[in-house]
């Protein structure tokens, strides 16, 4: 994750002012003895939208559970926040967590795919290019999972990331690089996709995530969130790990019924009116109750996948065991 990052401005707003839920006073004693399991989240970024629904809903509470939101935009930073003690669970993109298992972080393990969006990530060209392979030589900008989706569309191209002068661009100077021809493709997920599209109009769309072998293969994004989990609380009191589960699907299984109460009453997290939340969240599909060990499964082997993937390419020093970091013993079977 680290893809799509919705509404980047309320990040700078929303990241202040958040606070605990009031607890009436007779209630303090009973409060302080749930177990307080925090989470690690974006307001910048809709799949974040049943664990914050969880919350607001009070299903962590009516579970017995103490879980609060602690604001953490980077995805490396909430497994830090989590390898620390700091929270017990959080919802991140996939690369990041393949990194840390590639270099020995035992401290989590993941058990569940809440959202996805496939679609989402693509490639936009100036004017002049109307597929992959007239960029061969010439320079293409990518970010993160984005470069995942840029590596899918050269290949399904008969080319390799060798083929082209490949620039690594924060997503904010795309635009603009862009629009000035300093490169001639850029790489890059939903609202910036939209923004190089105003940027460069006469441009022309070269493919998106859906069109790579990775959505073939697994039909998710080329690298979607997961979450993950203290491996310290699963194996200490997996009890508390179990209701903590139970109550972020019951939540997605909420937001997929229910999506314009859901936009209301998350809307205050990004700062922006409910239907614009609406509108993005119709842009993702939620997973929750229904299905989830074979939703699991497929994950588990997109992740295997993709490690190799990251692996192959020198993005993370060797392919971990991933198995080795999933654990959904805990979850409440459907």
């Amino acid at each position: 994750m680290t893809r799509l990052r919705f509404l980047a401005k309320a990040a700078f707003t929303a990241a202040f002012g958040l606070g605990l839920v009031a607890v009436p006073a007779a209630g303090i004693a009973q409060e302080a003895k749930r177990p307080k399991l925090d989470f690690a989240g974006s307001v910048t970024w809709l799949g974040m939208v049943p664990v914050l629904l969880a919350v607001d809903k009070g299903y962590f509470t009516e579970a017995g559970l103490d879980v609060s939101l602690q604001v953490v935009l980077n995805s490396s930073d909430r497994v830090r926040a989590l390898t620390a003690g700091s929270v017990a669970f959080s919802n991140l993109g996939r690369t990041t967590v393949l990194s840390e298992m590639a270099r020995g972080n035992t401290s989590f393990y993941y058990f569940a795919n809440i959202d996805d969006s496939p679609g989402s990530e693509g490639c936009w060209a100036r004017s002049g290019f109307k597929s992959f392979a007239d960029l061969k030589g010439r320079k293409v900008t990518a970010n993160t999972s984005a470069e995942i989706t840029m590596a899918g569309l050269l290949a399904k191209a008969g080319l390799k990331s060798s083929d082209i002068s490949y620039v690594n661009l924060p997503p904010n100077e795309m635009q603009l690089a862009l629009s000035r021809g300093d490169v001639d493709a850029a790489c890059i997920w939903q609202p910036i996709l939209d923004g190089l599209k105003k940027a460069v109009p006469d441009g022309v769309l070269l493919g998106t995530d859906r069109d790579t072998d990775m959505f073939q293969r697994f039909g998710t994004m080329s690298a979607p969130d997961i979450m993950i989990i203290s491996r310290k609380l699963v194996q200490e009191d997996p009890a508390s790990a179990g209701k903590l589960a139970a109550a972020v699907m019951k939540a997605a299984d909420f937001v997929n019924a229910n999506p314009e109460e859901t936009a209301k009453t998350v809307a205050h997290y990004f700062r922006q009116p409910p239907e614009t939340v609406l509108a993005g969240i119709r842009g993702f599909t939620y997973y929750g109750t229904k299905d989830w060990p074979e939703h699991m499964r497929r994950h588990g082997a997109q992740m295997d996948h993709l490690a190799g993937w990251l692996a192959e390419n020198g993005k993370i020093p060797m392919k971990p065991d991933v198995k080795a970091w999933e654990n959904t013993s805990f979850v409440p079977k459907p």
